[in-house]
């Protein structure tokens, strides 16, 4: 988690508690219930309709406002053009660790954004869909960076997210499994018409491929506004750790998973192979690609020990 001794007036980001943002939040409804929210969690949180009413409505009434503007000034620029102008989604990217969180706060924004009614339409994407095929990363013996920038094909995501803000009538993008661990073959997702866009990954704030080189485009060159979401280390790793016996005792359990053969482990074997691939890959990956970027969002979600936010800070404008 970041330092919070910074000198307020120097740094480029508003600070707020918990308590400070949760006011935020004016007469924003609850739209949720408590079974949405059991559907939209990940398999290691419990977050609360609290935590929802705290931190989230007041971030959908943010991005409720900004999506608004950003709809105004296409008008404008309608207006300027003849009606000649494309209209194009609004793009929200969120990034983070392995096991920080950030998919459960993309289906929730979701959930939340799409029960506005200036903009109805709202997508989920998630970057593990332009991770390259199993059968290429074993040939580039990547299989131990999975996750990591090299191990994407950063110009069909890049490409995606062009269509994308090019207001294409149809954009498609690959499907990934967990269960497999691979990309399906001949699956896709496919986007038509959407007033929002959330892009959710690792690397959706990085500017490097991963072999030492800037891309000319990064993902985020196309959004409109991103989230980090932010935790202490040993926090992740723990999240990382108890998420591994869980799924070790259900998801792996299928002999279709990619992980079956963890199934039988006993504890102890374990979590030591789950603390063996947290500081070889997913800690490595946090360390060296994915944390550098938090200072690149517009907004970072700062999380305790106990999986809820207990700050925000926004980027001045």
């Amino acid at each position: 988690m970041t330092d919070r001794s910074y000198d307020s007036r120097l740094s480029p980001y508003l600070y707020f508690s918990r308590a400070e943002w949760s006011q935020l939040r004016a007469n924003t409804p609850l739209t949720l219930s408590e079974q949405d929210l059991a559907d939209l969690q990940g398999i290691n949180e419990r977050i609360s309709l609290e935590e929802v009413v705290e931190i989230y409505l007041p971030l959908s009434r943010l991005l409720n406002l900004y999506v608004a503007a950003t709809q105004e000034l296409h008008r404008a620029t309608e207006t300027f053009l003849g009606g000649n102008s494309v209209r194009v989604p609004y793009v929200v990217g969120i990034g983070g660790s392995v096991a920080v969180g950030k998919s459960t706060t993309a289906r929730i924004l979701q959930a939340l954004l799409a029960r506005w009614p200036n903009h109805p339409q709202v997508d989920l994407v998630t970057t593990d869909g332009f991770l390259f095929p199993n059968r290429i990363l074993e040939e580039r013996s990547l299989m131990a960076r999975k996750g990591f920038p090299e191990s994407y094909d950063q110009r069909r995501l890049v490409q995606f997210m062009a269509d994308v803000k090019a207001g294409h009538d149809r954009v498609s993008a690959p499907v990934y499994s967990h269960q497999s661990y691979d990309i399906l073959p001949g699956a896709e997702l496919v986007i038509e018409h959407p007033d929002i866009v959330i892009v959710e990954g690792l690397n959706v704030l990085q500017t490097g491929d991963g072999q030492g080189r800037a891309a000319r485009l990064f993902v985020s060159d196309f959004f409109d506004f991103s989230i980090y979401v932010d935790a202490g280390e040993v926090e992740i790793e723990r999240w990382f750790l108890d998420r591994f016996l869980k799924l070790r005792a259900s998801v792996f359990q299928n002999e279709d998973s990619y992980f079956h053969r963890f199934a039988q482990l006993d504890t102890d074997d374990a979590v030591l192979f789950a603390r063996q691939v947290w500081e070889e890959i997913n800690g490595l990956n946090l360390r060296e690609n994915i944390a550098p970027t938090r200072e690149r969002a517009h907004l970072i979600l700062e999380k305790g020990p106990d999986h809820l936010v207990q700050s925000v800070k926004l980027r001045k404008l």
